[in-house]
């Protein structure tokens, strides 16, 4: 599908379910999906039109939709409204933000854990499940039937969930899939079938989510039209990771990770507070090491809708081959979509800002 302006904005009472708009007057629009986040939406209305009409756009409780060329498009609920001077800004996160809005009121999510060698995507439909039971907090999300092998809990280090833990469910879903190797997830929306209805999802994916596309290709001179920035962060930069776990002082797990690669040696230190098994610290510290060892990245390019790569061709998760070249940039290899935004009443027409990281810092379960 190709997104196309000009597009419709909507919002509608997320308890009631009734349309507060169908065409709601919305400049500056972006919005765009996330990896294992909510991604976000930002725009500006009329200070008049709220001030008339003040329950448009509600926070926390009321839902917007953005919808191109008949197909809902992006989907959540408006979080943050601002009014100064003669704009009136607003800001959307989707369906996965309301669980930082909500918490374990009843331990182990109301009878279902604890967890004990558990399926993580099992452990988050359980969190969507308790989180919809209670009056008034029913999205109507549904959340994919995925299974994985990745897993929570052992018999000696049980996965809980604890009434008195101040951590929302959101954090809770968050830490479920940070590793490598964990369950993916972005936020859907789309039209049911009669187009009387939406279908807010959760799609879940094992061992990753997307796929590694031959089929379109994001490229200077060709779909990009602005030079990207290009990161050298020597900071950040580091062959040797000492990552720490659980317990304290000479008991603390430790693990080091190093390389030598002819370059000047350059330490970095990692906390994993939460891990008290050694192979998994080793893991985790592998992988800090490898992703700090990345330097020169693109994080993000700018494209415009071209038969090279169509708005609506690549998904969340997606590995596209990126070729940059410019006077202080010259890269080519595979990078991972972790998001976008679309600008679809941009200058010169719409575009879409994507975000970007190298395919190599990613590792997936079963590969």
């Amino acid at each position: 599908m190709t997104v196309a302006p000009p597009v419709r904005v909507l919002t509608r009472h997320a308890l009631t379910g009734a349309w507060l708009s169908t065409a709601l007057p919305v400049t500056d629009l972006e919005y765009g999906p996330e990896l294992s986040g909510p991604g976000e939406l930002r725009g500006t209305l009329s200070p008049r039109l709220v001030s008339s009409t003040p329950g448009l756009a509600d926070p926390g409780t009321t839902e917007i939709y953005v919808e191109s060329d008949g197909q809902i498009e992006w989907g959540g609920l408006i979080w943050d409204v601002r009014a100064q001077g003669e704009e009136y800004a607003l800001e959307a996160a989707s369906w996965s933000s309301y669980l930082q809005k909500r918490f374990d009121l009843d331990g182990e999510h109301g009878g279902r854990g604890p967890y004990v060698y558990t399926d993580r995507c099992t452990v988050i439909r359980n969190i969507w499940t308790y989180a919809q039971a209670v009056a008034d907090g029913d999205l109507g999300v549904t959340v994919d039937a995925t299974t994985s092998t990745s897993t929570v809990g052992t018999p000696s280090d049980v996965w809980h969930s604890y009434w008195y833990d101040t951590k929302s469910l959101g954090d809770q879903v968050d830490e479920l899939v940070s590793d490598q190797a964990t369950p993916e997830y972005t936020c859907t929306t789309t039209w049911n079938t009669a187009k009387t209805d939406v279908v807010k999802r959760i799609k879940l994916g094992w061992p990753r989510l997307g796929a590694r596309r031959k089929d379109i290709e994001f490229s200077s001179g060709v779909n990009i039209i602005e030079d990207p920035e290009e990161a050298l962060a020597g900071d950040d930069y580091a062959q040797v990771v000492i990552g720490t776990g659980a317990g304290d002082g000479s008991a603390k797990l430790r693990q080091i990770s190093a390389v030598r690669n002819g370059r000047l040696r350059l330490e970095a230190a990692a906390a994993f507070p939460e891990v008290k098994n050694a192979d998994i610290l080793k893991q985790r510290t592998e992988w800090e090491r490898a992703w700090r060892q990345t330097l020169g990245s693109v994080e993000s390019v700018v494209l415009r809708d071209t038969p090279a790569a169509p708005f609506g061709s690549w998904q969340v998760g997606d590995d596209v081959y990126t070729r940059i070249h410019n006077s202080w940039t010259s890269y080519t290899g595979w990078c991972r979509v972790t998001g976008w935004s679309i600008k679809p009443t941009a200058p010169g027409g719409p575009q879409a800002v994507v975000s970007l990281k190298p395919s190599a810092q990613y590792t997936y379960g079963g590969q």
